[in-house]
């Protein structure tokens, strides 16, 4: 027996999609978001995620997290969150889904890298990388580039994270005092998502399973790594308080079910705090219309304030003891200088990339040529990126 539940009145209604920029038929059974998350799983950015690390590269172990388990693991929590909220499920995993398809090889160490080198060329973003892939990168339809996707996908996935100008036009939010990266405003339709307002409830859920997954995760693969041990989380907010209930109720447990049982319970408590702190919201804006939400100058789903707090202090625990850590620090040195090497080969020698990549590259201009160079890099694995550098520079692999 398959359990409806009814959407509430805030969220996206996928009978009511503002539609896709290219018109297409219905798609029969599916509903226009379904059709979004579909597109999505069968992309090849998205198969690229499994090769794609956040921490480290792919070579250091077989059970670390790579972009592809993380969206899988975000995607569940996202429609665990969405569920209990009356959301749409669909547009919340879609969303999930495709927050990391535009991340660079080497994690956040391959995107500093990447941007540094597109610095004069308008520099690099994977957010604005994620919205380039799927509306003009990805390949497969015959019709258009890109994936087509839904307004309320793309409105999503640019915004998920909040506002990107303020009324006045100027940037805001993560994008304070900068300029908008160039793959959202090359974006034709890019005014048409209203970036001076906040996305769908079904975005927010989407962003904050991200730092739920993120966080806990992270502790997780630390811990196995061996980055810092188990005691060291003792006098961390939520989690060493979790940790001790933990060890009071099963004193001999083994560390791998330690590690597991108190992961699984911060996710827990992280998701029941983000619940009641967003029915307490639906309770004092009472929005009425996914319009509503997207006007409220607020986020909708968010952290209690003490649980916000927890999550800082634990990002930065993270940062300074795994993140910082010299083993990561050591090999995230030698990913950029892969990402590096690469796209100075790749851009003053063009002949060097598949002939796919480099059809009519004499004719752009230099900064179109750094974009392309950038868009063939960012979408490559860790792997391939090794490989490449060992083809190009035939060095012994850098990371053994």
């Amino acid at each position: 027996m398959i359990l409806r539940y009814e959407l509430a009145c805030y969220a996206s209604q996928a009978d009511k999609s503002r539609g896709r920029f290219i018109d297409e038929p219905d798609a029969g059974a599916r509903s226009p978001f379904q059709r979004d998350r579909d597109r999505i799983l069968h992309s090849t950015a998205f198969r690229r995620l499994k090769h794609k690390t956040q921490v480290f590269v792919y070579h250091e172990g077989d059970h670390f997290r790579t972009r592809l388990t993380h969206s899988i693991e975000v995607a569940q929590i996202a429609r665990s969150i969405a569920r209990t909220l009356q959301l749409d499920e669909d547009l919340t995993e879609a969303l999930a889904l495709a927050h990391d398809l535009g991340h660079t090889p080497f994690g956040h160490a391959g995107e500093r890298a990447l941007d540094e080198c597109m610095k004069a060329y308008g520099g690099f973003d994977h957010n604005a990388q994620a919205l380039r892939i799927v509306t003009r990168l990805e390949r497969r339809y015959a019709a258009f580039d890109g994936l087509n996707l839904t307004w309320e996908t793309l409105e999503g996935l640019v915004k998920h994270n909040g506002p990107l100008i303020d009324a006045e036009g100027k940037p805001t939010g993560h994008y304070r005092g900068k300029v908008l990266p160039v793959a959202i405003t090359d974006f034709a339709g890019a005014n048409a998502l209203a970036l001076d307002t906040y996305a769908s409830a079904e975005a927010q859920v989407a962003a904050i399973a991200d730092d739920i997954a993120y966080n806990a995760h992270d502790i997780d693969d630390g811990l196995r790594a061996g980055l810092f041990d188990v005691i060291d989380l003792g006098d961390i907010p939520l989690v060493g308080g979790i940790l001790g209930k933990v060890v009071t109720q099963y004193p001999n447990l083994e560390r791998s079910r330690l590690i597991h049982e108190t992961v699984r319970r911060v996710i827990s408590t992280m998701v029941e705090d983000v619940v009641a702190e967003t029915r307490r919201r639906i309770r004092k804006f009472d929005p009425q219309t996914v319009d509503d939400v997207h006007g409220l100058g607020a986020p909708l789903v968010t952290f209690s304030a003490q649980c916000a707090e927890n999550n800082r202090v634990l990002q930065q625990f993270l940062s300074r003891r795994m993140y910082r850590h010299e083993k990561v620090m050591r090999i995230m040195e030698k990913a950029q200088r892969v990402i590096r090497d690469l796209f100075e080969s790749y851009h003053e020698h063009p002949e060097l990339m598949p002939k796919e990549w480099r059809s009519g590259f004499e004719d752009l201009s230099i900064e179109r040529r750094a974009r392309l160079v950038c868009d063939f890099i960012a979408g490559m694995t860790d792997r391939f990126a090794l490989d490449e550098h060992r083809r190009l520079f035939d060095l012994a692999p850098l990371f053994r």
